[in-house]
């Protein structure tokens, strides 16, 4: 591991030695930043974007992790004791620093799979819809006219677009809470 102070991290910035401070840190299991200003947090989750080229998570409590946590890709707030503005401007809200396992490993694994059923189903009930109206229009010639009634097609988007997203989203867990915990090689796989 590697912890580093504020002062060294203003060393870093200012003598621009980011690339031999990244490659260090890719030889540590973890790198803990303390002591730090808000702004030297941003400035070390832009660093690690903008040259690893990877997806940042950034966990905070007070109002100086603010401009890490909107700096992230991926923002979570902490309520505590030091007020609610970290969690204000953060993507996710947890109340301690012990729900985090579980908002990663269960809920975002859910999400994942929620997301990526829902992205082939739009796509399954559009291609549906524009065969239709493909194949109508063979049938009047190709003459333009409508095959269905607007308000039928309003009605037609608002059941298949509304409905199934509301009940996948309540209702679908591909695996067990417990067993996501379990085996937290499932949320990778997932991918």
């Amino acid at each position: 591991g590697l912890v580093i102070d504020g002062r060294t991290l203003n060393i870093i910035f200012q003598e621009e030695l980011e690339e031999k401070f990244l490659e260090l840190t890719q030889h540590c299991r973890s790198v803990v930043c303390c002591r730090s200003t808000p702004l030297q947090k941003s400035m070390v989750v832009k660093l690690v974007r903008r040259q690893l080229k990877v997806m940042t998570l950034s966990i905070g409590d007070g109002a100086n992790d603010v401009s890490m946590i909107q700096a992230a890709d991926v923002g979570i707030g902490i309520s505590g004791q030091e007020g609610m503005q970290a969690v204000m401007a953060s993507d996710f809200a947890i109340s301690r620093f012990k729900h985090l396992k579980k908002l990663l490993l269960v809920h975002g694994h859910w999400c994942y799979a929620r997301l990526a059923k829902m992205v082939i189903y739009f796509f399954y009930k559009n291609v549906c819809y524009a065969n239709l109206l493909f194949w109508y229009q063979f049938f009047c010639g190709f003459s333009g006219s409508t095959m269905i009634d607007y308000w039928q097609m309003i009605f037609f988007n608002l059941f298949f677009t509304s409905l199934p997203p509301l009940l996948f989203g309540a209702l679908d867990r591909d695996v067990s809470a417990e067993t996501l915990l379990r085996l937290p090689e499932l949320y990778k796989n997932g991918q």
